[in-house]
């Protein structure tokens, strides 16, 4: 994901190719303003589609700059805005852009989006400030609000179930025929004539609805243009939501004339086990794990770590604990689930664990911080607060969008490091053996240690946290 400043779009009309990944559909989310959190959202619904695999996702936050030669590279647009009114040239662009076939998709309160009714906390009233409404807006999105009765608006936020009512479109073809999230439901919306309705709602009246099924997603056209309209989305709470996600990210590719084939809904989330215990973290760590709808992480501690099968419920194990022994049971647990090919993430000071578990740290993590010295190498050393240059070496996949940077960390010296690793990341610092990332030759999963990771400056490193991220992907085998 890209956010992009004006000059930036108009040079990309110059040459898509030379900007956009080859074969990637390419997406525009319209941001900026909005009377939600489109700060949260907007990034929210970038990593949606990017999770997919499928899209090459681009945001502006100055929407009203576009004209017709910063939207040609791209085969839809997303609206997550609710602001004042675009400039002529962007408004008109944007219609032309849709006369010609290409893609628009809207979520939430972008439907009022542009017309004299502003939002004040959770009432709409008419202030008379804004300008009249874009003419066209309406029937692009295929609906308006009023203030007249019956007034539209919605109720309290609650849980509730949207229906699919049309299950042979491509959008929700093959999608569960309903689903459950906690959003705003909006209400007595007026659907302009042509208006496809592909899922409804019942608007509880206990909830101050209306006690009928309302509209809650629904396709029409602009000219040669998909167009496609969700009422949900009012937070990143209502995002995440499964049936939003599979129904969204189908809609996108609908919308850009591309087929919704099977397997087009993001795949499901890795499961990650978080092992922690026996050393003490700062608790913003676990917000490096906080990177979108890939990865789901379940915190499991020290004693309870590797109690019962890991492999009917975890991916990829990342440790980020300090322990010497564990049962033989969860030992056993341990080796089935790297035995199976699941994958591994050693962290940090886990470099640390199960120092008399040879086939441990010299067959698995190929990698061993010594507390004491053993077989006559030295034990190892640490040193706290160091800026450390951190240099990629190579081109795999783990170091995708890691470039060289200056982190502020730990340093280890004289541990053990097999030969056979495959380095990814290294530094020259004296404090510091040298490499700071490796795979492990380990055969029957994959392996990845990082021995970075000590403190809050490390943990809010976005070189970092890309790592970390990239790391479990891999190990999980994506």
């Amino acid at each position: 994901m890209r956010i992009l400043s004006l000059f930036a779009i108009a040079a990309f009309a110059a040459g898509p190719s030379h900007f956009f990944a080859p074969g990637k559909v390419r997406v525009l989310i319209l941001s900026g303003r909005n009377n939600h959190d489109w700060r949260s959202t907007t990034p929210f619904l970038a990593r949606i589609l990017e999770s997919t695999g499928r899209f090459d996702v681009r945001i502006t936050e100055e929407p009203t700059a576009l004209n017709a030669a910063a939207l040609e590279p791209y085969q839809v647009l997303i609206s997550d805005y609710n602001g004042p009114r675009w400039s002529p040239s962007a408004e008109q662009a944007v219609e032309a852009f849709l006369r010609s076939g290409k893609g628009f998709v809207a979520t939430h309160a972008a439907t009022y989006a542009f017309g004299d009714m502003e939002v004040l906390g959770d009432k709409h009233v008419r202030t008379g400030i804004h300008e009249p409404p874009w003419p066209a807006y309406a029937q692009i999105i295929g609906a308006r609000w009023s203030d007249k009765e019956p007034k539209s608006g919605h109720g309290k936020r609650h849980l509730f179930r949207v229906r699919i009512t049309d299950r042979t479109h491509p959008i929700t073809q093959g999608l569960d025929p309903d689903f459950i999230i906690s959003d705003e439901l909006y209400h007595n919306l007026r659907l302009v004539p042509g208006v496809h309705v592909h899922a409804t709602a019942y608007d509880a009246p206990e909830q101050d609805g209306t006690g009928r099924n309302e509209p809650i997603a629904w396709t029409t056209s602009f000219g040669a243009g998909r167009v496609f309209y969700t009422a949900l989305g009012h937070d990143t709470s209502a995002l995440s939501a499964p049936g939003f996600t599979a129904m969204f990210t189908r809609a996108v590719l609908w919308a850009a004339g591309a087929a919704p084939a099977a397997g087009t809904a993001p795949e499901p989330p890795v499961r990650v086990t978080l092992v922690t215990g026996g050393h003490s973290h700062d608790p913003g760590f676990y917000s490096v794990f906080d990177n979108g709808p890939a990865i789901r992480v379940t915190v499991n501690p020290h004693p309870v770590a590797y109690r019962g099968d890991l492999r009917k419920s975890t991916d990829v194990l990342v440790l980020y604990d300090m322990v010497q022994e564990v049962p033989e049971d969860q030992r056993r647990n341990l080796t089935q689930f790297l035995e199976s090919g699941k994958g591994l993430v050693v962290l940090h000071h886990a470099l640390m664990d199960f120092n008399s578990w040879e086939w441990w740290w010299r067959d698995v993590m190929a990698g061993r911080y010594l507390e004491k010295p053993d077989r006559g190498q030295p034990a190892s050393t640490f040193l706290h607060d160091v800026d450390i240059e951190a240099r990629p070496t190579g081109n795999h996949p783990i170091l995708r969008g890691i470039p060289p940077m200056l982190i502020h960390d730990e340093t280890y010296k004289h541990m053990w490091i097999s030969k056979n690793v495959q380095v990814l990341l290294e530094t020259n610092h004296p404090t510091s053996d040298g490499p700071l990332a490796w795979i492990s030759p380990y055969d029957k999963s994959r392996v990845v240690i990082i021995q970075l990771g000590h403190g809050p400056e490390a943990h809010r490193h976005p070189g970092y946290r890309q790592l970390v991220h990239n790391a479990i992907l891999w190990a999980a085998g994506k």
